[in-house]
């Protein structure tokens, strides 16, 4: 879908299509056909943006072979489907039954995370539309936050320096600019803006003490272990991918979070439209069982609390349920009289019943700063609740239909918002 800015400029909305699980290219093709197009036709448009994500297998199968690729921008022409940006964050197995800390490997410590970040760069000039010659990519913030030490930091900044400038040769080959976007994350290396920012411009980490009485979360609090600032000087190549549950899960202000961005003249390449759980009372019993039906196998789910002393943390909801209270010394738990947010990418438009609720006004705060304004931040806004399988059973989409019609129905909320920021849907 696409939009009119009021400044003239175009902002591309799209859905990100790890919410079908498919490793290879002809999982790819099978999502077109029966999740991707019937979006399309529910929303009643002529096109649609999608963020794609394709796999290692996928992604290889497409590099290696030139007429596969041209099959698979044929097959998108022929669905009415257009790509502008991809998800690059989870490498390969995002669709087994248990994800977990596998999402975040390989790191940009390893030499397969640049070559299939390059290669996806590769494919997506490829992909763009003829009337495009911009495309975003976003990945993972460098690492989980363990054993990121000195060397891990000197490796992922050679990596980054190399893509970056594979990225401007790829520029002058085919005339198309792609931009990497960091998406920060809650427990990695870069779990915040200020995070990001001092990553991509060797400026110092906020430094967050530990609560009184419990176990500091690594991620969250100094790491005797950690090295400076891993990241290069701004370049214009690599920035920031704002996801805003990520955002809203560990409390940052939206403002604040771009206002350091612009002020550290770091991009924003992309920003994933998404809501995180929130729980305004969670030590009641009843909104700890409604949290507990949203404790599920398959993905981690970090969650948050905002104290005087600082923010706190653990790296999955159960921990934070097993062992909870305001003077709790347990290693895992939460303190419980200030509200949780939980990493779950909740649907857009159904927030979970009361006594839970969603981070959408966090969404809406961030979207008016993106593109409310006399120019957007950011032209490619995706959104990104891959969590339809892992809700509580009873609001799961039980076939490939309903899952369908709650994907629209999150781009309708998504066009609904842009709308009345001043932005004009175009055909």
């Amino acid at each position: 879908m696409r939009f009119r800015h009021p400044d003239g400029s175009t902002v591309h909305l799209a859905y990100c299509t790890n919410v079908h699980p498919a490793e290879t290219l002809d999982g790819v093709l099978a999502q077109l056909r029966d999740h991707c197009e019937p979006v399309r036709r529910r929303l009643g448009r002529d096109r649609l943006g999608i963020g794609l994500w394709l796999a290692r297998d996928a992604a290889r199968s497409l590099t290696t072979d030139p007429a596969s690729l041209r099959a698979l921008r044929a097959e998108l022409d022929r669905r009415g489907l257009e790509v502008v940006t991809l998800n690059g964050f989870p490498y390969e197995g995002f669709g087994a039954d248990e994800v977990k800390y596998r999402v975040y490997q390989p790191d940009w410590t390893h030499p397969d995370r640049l070559a299939h970040t390059t290669d996806l760069a590769r494919l997506l000039a490829a992909l763009l539309p003829e009337d495009v010659t911009e495309g975003s990519v976003s990945t993972l913030p460098l690492a989980w936050r363990t054993s990121f030490d000195a060397e891990a930091a000197a490796t992922a900044r050679t990596a980054l320096t190399t893509l970056a400038g594979r990225l401007d040769a790829l520029e002058e080959l085919t005339g198309r600019s792609i931009r990497i976007g960091l998406e920060p994350e809650p427990g990695c290396v870069v779990e915040t803006v200020a995070d990001a920012v001092a990553a991509l411009t060797d400026a110092p980490a906020p430094v967050i003490a530990p609560a009184p009485g419990l176990a500091p979360n690594p991620g969250l609090a100094p790491n005797p272990d950690a090295a400076p600032s891993p990241g290069p000087a701004p370049n214009p190549r690599i920035g920031v991918c704002l996801d805003t549950c990520h955002l809203a899960t560990s409390f940052e202000d939206p403002r604040t979070a771009l206002d350091s961005l612009a002020a550290a003249g770091i991009p924003v390449p992309k920003a994933q439209l998404s809501a995180a759980l929130h729980a305004e009372h969670p030590h009641l019993p009843e909104v700890r069982a409604a949290l507990a039906a949203f404790a599920e196998p398959r993905f981690l789910h970090q969650t948050r609390t905002r104290t005087a002393a600082g923010l706190r943390g653990t790296d999955d909801l159960p921990e934070a349920l097993a062992a909870s209270g305001h003077h709790t010394t347990a290693a895992h738990g939460l303190p419980d009289a200030t509200p949780w947010r939980s990493h779950f990418h909740v649907p857009l438009h159904a927030p979970p019943a009361p006594p839970l609720s969603s981070t959408l006004p966090v969404l809406q705060d961030a979207l008016a700063l993106l593109v409310g304004g006399p120019h957007p931040r950011t032209s490619h806004l995706e959104v990104e609740t891959y969590t339809w399988q892992a809700l509580p059973p009873e609001s799961r989409p039980r076939t490939r239909a309903r899952l369908a019609d709650g994907i629209a129905a999150e781009l309708t909320l998504a066009r609904d918002l842009l709308t009345d920021l001043g932005l004009k849907e175009l055909p």
